[in-house]
Formats: structure tokens, sequence, C-alpha cells
């Protein structure tokens, strides 16, 4: 399978590991970032062997975008702010960002005849859920800027339906893995780790027993590079393990196998805003391209712990 793809936020960290797919598949790949989440260093041994063109710049300019959609195949389309904390703090900036960025790319890919678009959106659209597991007609609810602008994000892409433009929309859980961003917004997962690591404890907001549904980076990557190549699944589909996972056992997880019992765990009031349980229906895309979570949560732990034990030495 050959072509060419556009990544937007390509040097971010789902984007960097679709890039690495794209290029094992054959692909040639331009990634557009402008590095204030992403790392250049996610993809510089691409770049540097001519695997990958990369242009610093933000999604936001048309002129730039407009130029890079020729003779472009398909987009993928990751580049946003992602944090919902710092959605809260900057809402502005957050739909600015992530709803006229999302416009501009789309705009750009129909004047250019690009034919597979691939908007990446988010569980947080579904807000607090209804039921359980979320399959993709539960209502969205929206409970953060972040959240409101993939839900302004889709609604951007149903507007250019019918344009000849194949469209795929993948509503992300919560996803983990190498190249994570450690800091005050990272996921907990990544913080978890660092607690682990430095030998201190790790903080639970709430009693542990609200769930989410965890899924490693190198299945969504899968699940994206599948789209790629077929244009034959369309509308949105979610993307996750399809298994509810408590923060509690999660802790616990992580300080077993980081050897770490002795750190323990400390229980703070839960957060306002939280929600307490969340997992995805996976049925629409096992069924429209045959999407399977291949990788467990223990193996990505493990997978990941001795990944940082390596990088540390």
């Amino acid at each position: 399978m050959s072509g060419r793809v556009l990544v937007t936020g390509g040097a971010g960290f789902i984007g960097s590991h679709v890039v690495d797919r794209l290029v094992e598949e054959g692909y040639s790949v331009v990634v557009i970032d402008n590095l204030s989440a992403g790392s250049l260093a996610n993809i510089s041994g691409l770049v540097d062997r001519g695997s990958v063109d990369f242009v610093e710049a933000d999604v936001r300019d048309r002129r730039v975008i407009g130029k890079l959609v020729h003779d472009v195949d398909a987009v993928v389309h990751l580049a946003a702010v992602v944090s919902v904390p710092f959605s809260l703090e900057n809402p502005e900036l957050t739909l600015d960002v992530n709803v006229r960025g999302t416009r501009a790319v789309l705009s750009a890919c129909f004047r250019g005849g690009v034919r597979r678009f691939i908007f990446v959106s988010s569980c947080s659209v579904y807000g607090a859920p209804q039921y359980l597991p979320i399959d993709e007609v539960h209502p969205t609810g929206p409970m953060s800027p972040y959240a409101v602008s993939k839900v302004r994000g889709e609604r951007c892409c149903r507007e250019v339906c019918g344009s000849g433009l194949d469209l795929a929309v993948l509503r992300l859980f919560n996803v983990y893995g190498r190249r994570q961003a450690h800091g005050e917004y990272s996921g907990v997962i990544a913080k978890f780790l660092d607690c682990a690591e430095k030998g201190e404890p790790l903080v639970v907001y709430g009693d542990g027993s609200q769930t989410r549904d965890f899924v490693h980076v190198s299945d969504v990557a899968d699940a994206i590079l599948t789209l790629v190549q077929s244009s034959e699944a369309k509308g949105v589909f979610n993307v996750g393990c399809g298994r509810a996972v408590s923060i509690g056992y999660l802790a616990e997880k992580v300080l077993s196998l980081a050897g770490r019992d002795d750190c323990g765990i400390v229980y703070e009031p839960p957060r306002a805003g939280d929600i307490t349980h969340s997992f995805a229906d996976i049925s629409r895309a096992r069924e429209a391209f045959g999407y399977e979570p291949k990788v467990t949560l223990e193996e990505g732990l493990l997978e990941l712990l001795l990944h940082r034990r390596v990088a540390a030495r």
C-alpha cells in the first residue's frame, strides 16, 4: 500500500505513533505541528532519514494548509488542544485552535480534492454516561471547553458530508503509551508511573471505584492506519479497549509491576466534574473495519515500565 498522507499534530503523543505506522506501511507522510504540545524528537529519526516531511506551522494557517494538501490522498487530523484542565483555564484558545483549525483543514481538503479525512475526536463528548457501555448513539453532553470543541469539530465534519470527502470520526477513550507527556496535564497512567518511580504515594481522587477504558496507543495507531487504507468505513466510531478498569485497580497494578508497594495510595476527595464510570462499546468499529485491541492494560503497563527503565540508563 502506498500513497501520501498529511498528519496534523503528527509530532504529538498519538500522532507520532500514527506516523510510525504509516511509514512502516510505505506511505509518504507529511506532518504539520506547531510543537506547542508535540516534540520533534518523537519523529526526528524519520525526518532525518527523509521518510517524513515536517512543517512547523499552525493548522489555523489556511495558506500553509492549502499548500500541504496538494497531492495528498488522506488527512489524519490530530492537531488540537487536548487537555481538559488546560481547556478550563484557556477556553477561548481551546475553541479557536480546535474548531477554527478543523474548519481550516476541512476547507483545504475540499478545495484540494483530498479523498479521505479522519477526524480524531474524544469520548469526552459523551459527558456523564446515561448508560454503559457507551455506544456511538449515546447523547453528547460535553462538560469542558475541550469536549465542546470536539463536539463542534464533529459538527464541522458533518457539514461537509456529501462533498466527495470520505469521512471517519474516531472517539478515543483513555489513550496511554510511550511518548505521553509528563507534567501538570498528563494522563493518570503517566502520573502514577512518575510517582512510583520517585517513590511517592499515588494520589487517587475519590474512593478508587470509578472506572475508565484504557486503550494502548499502538491499538489506536492501527485503527487509524486501517481507516487510511480503506474508505469503506464511514461515520463515527468508538476506539477503546471495551473494558472498564477501576482507578483503584490501576494504582495497585502500577505499584505491583513497579515493585513499589511501599509507596502506597493516598485517597483525596473527588474532583468537581469528574464522571464516575466510562467504558466503550466498540462493536461498531469491530464490524465496520475489523478493529480489535491487541494490548491488554497489564501488558501495556509492563511495556511502559520497561521502556522507562531502559531510557533512564
